[in-house]
């Protein structure tokens, strides 16, 4: 069985590591651009890691109980599945992406429900900006894409922004945001049942 609370507890330790980091870009003597490429590099891990716990948390959800997927898919499944099929049903075989919060918030409703801990958690109000933030600076930092700036300005209230780390270097902003994801993933850790 697939766990919902390791799941947490990896992406938290992961999440410190790179508060870490973080910590020793300011103190390393690295120019302007490559503090800043260094922040992006930390928001890119950070947004890895978080998928990965949404992944294994949809994951360790739908191996838990295949009521809501049965219902929402029209197909009746047995109580439990392998991991390995819960994972495939998740990601359709490909790697595991979703469009934004509200498509994740979607993905999750689709398959454990909206009375589900996983969608419960996520769709607080209290964490959208953090997500809408995290999701946009990652687009952007790994992209550039005229899109992925104004998606990025949308998310963050701005007219203008440089880069994703130019935005995350100030300020502790990088910090701000990884310790409302890391709130986000201590609740998940606290809500599931195993």
């Amino acid at each position: 069985m697939t766990s919902g609370r390791k799941a947490a507890q990896r992406f938290a330790d992961t999440a410190a590591d790179l508060d870490t980091f973080v910590a020793s870009i300011d103190a390393s003597g690295l120019s302007k651009l490559e503090r800043s490429w260094a922040y992006e590099a930390a928001l890119i891990k950070l947004t890895v890691a978080f998928e990965r716990l949404m992944l294994e948390a949809l994951v360790a959800a739908t191996n838990n109980d295949t009521g809501q997927m049965s219902v929402t898919l029209g197909i009746r499944f047995p109580k439990h599945l392998t991991k390995e099929v819960c994972e495939y049903i998740v990601t359709g075989g490909r790697y595991f992406d979703f469009r934004g919060r509200d498509g994740l918030l979607r993905d999750i409703k689709r398959l454990v429900g909206p009375k589900h801990y996983l969608y419960t958690s996520v769709q607080q109000p209290k964490y959208k900006v953090a997500l809408e933030q995290l999701i946009a600076l990652r687009n952007f930092a790994a992209h550039e894409s005229p899109s992925s700036r104004q998606s990025a300005l949308k998310a963050l209230g701005r007219n203008n922004l440089a880069s994703a780390g130019s935005y995350l270097k100030v300020k502790g902003r990088f910090i701000a945001l990884s310790k409302q994801i890391q709130s986000l993933a201590s609740d998940l850790q606290t809500a599931a049942p195993y």
